[in-house]
């Protein structure tokens, strides 16, 4: 989870991630709530790099009052892939500009928030022997009854978010709670925040509201639970900023290559093989800073 503001530089990389609705759910029982939201976004994941969607991102500037000093919005399409288990974990995604989209240059220091699924992943059993879970007593959600469960980060474990600042990284220690709904066993609404104040290295308060809503993509016959709105406000000691984050058009990502017809292969050369110390080719996708 990462951001990106003055201090000439803080990133903290808010990550969100989304679940699976099962057609033929049970209902959660309060007592191994926190097993069934791993067993969620674990399946979750493995359909993850399958979907790409529309991502809007509104970036405000506020006063100590909460004033908007400046704002500016702009518009992606954004896909995730990730993989992994409870010994190794990767992450990589792509954000790129929507076709005829053209960014407003402003001179005031915004905040830069990446990514879109990793604050659910303090489940994923990559993380979760880092945290401490409390199951909390049932309440209603939307208008449907949901468990909320606590979580808290131990010191020195794993977390799924870090503060960039002048080279160096720091794990974050986040405090929340997801809400779990009763019937189709995914998060619908999770919120966190730090656990400690961190002015010392530049970062006073950090907040995260995701909220989450079932999806219908062609093609798929479920339903997915999805990030809808994502909202992040962080403060350092003299600044603060919040950054606003829509998802939509949500659809399966695919890849078709087409053979011009216009266009002739000629095969009367042998191939040559690329120089080793030449051929500029890469595998994989570089992680975004």
């Amino acid at each position: 989870m990462r951001i990106c503001t003055e201090l000439r530089a803080i990133f903290i990389c808010c990550l969100l991630a989304g679940s699976r609705i099962c057609t033929a759910a049970q209902p959660v029982d309060a007592s191994n709530a926190v097993t069934l939201a791993q067993k969620q976004i674990t399946a979750y994941l493995e359909k993850l790099a399958d979907l790409h969607c529309t991502e809007t991102v509104t970036q405000e500037k506020l006063s100590d009052n909460g004033h908007v000093m400046a704002s500016s919005s702009d518009k992606f399409d954004y896909l995730i892939m990730m993989s992994g288990d409870a010994d190794d974990f990767q992450l990589n995604e792509s954000r790129v500009d929507e076709p005829g989209e053209r960014h407003k240059l402003i001179s005031t220091p915004m905040l830069v928030t990446n990514g879109v699924a990793t604050l659910l992943l303090v489940f994923h059993p990559y993380y979760r022997a880092g945290f401490n879970f409390e199951t909390l007593p049932e309440e209603i959600v939307d208008g449907r009854p949901a468990i909320p469960i606590r979580f808290t980060h131990i010191p020195g474990g794993r977390t799924p978010a870090a503060l960039a600042l002048r080279g160096r990284e720091y794990p974050l220690d986040l405090q929340g709670t997801a809400w779990l709904d009763k019937a189709s066993q995914t998060v619908v609404k999770i919120e966190a925040s730090l656990e400690r104040d961190m002015s010392d290295v530049g970062l006073r308060s950090l907040s995260i509201h995701v909220e989450y809503k079932p999806e219908t993509l062609p093609g798929q016959p479920a339903l997915m639970n999805l990030p809808t709105v994502a909202v992040v406000d962080v403060a350092t000691p003299r600044q603060r900023w919040r950054n606003t984050h829509t998802f939509g058009n949500y659809r399966a990502f695919s890849a078709e290559i087409e053979q011009d017809p216009n266009v002739k292969v000629h095969q009367d050369k042998p191939a040559q093989d690329s120089d080793p110390k030449t051929d500029t080719g890469t595998q994989g996708a570089s992680k975004v800073p």
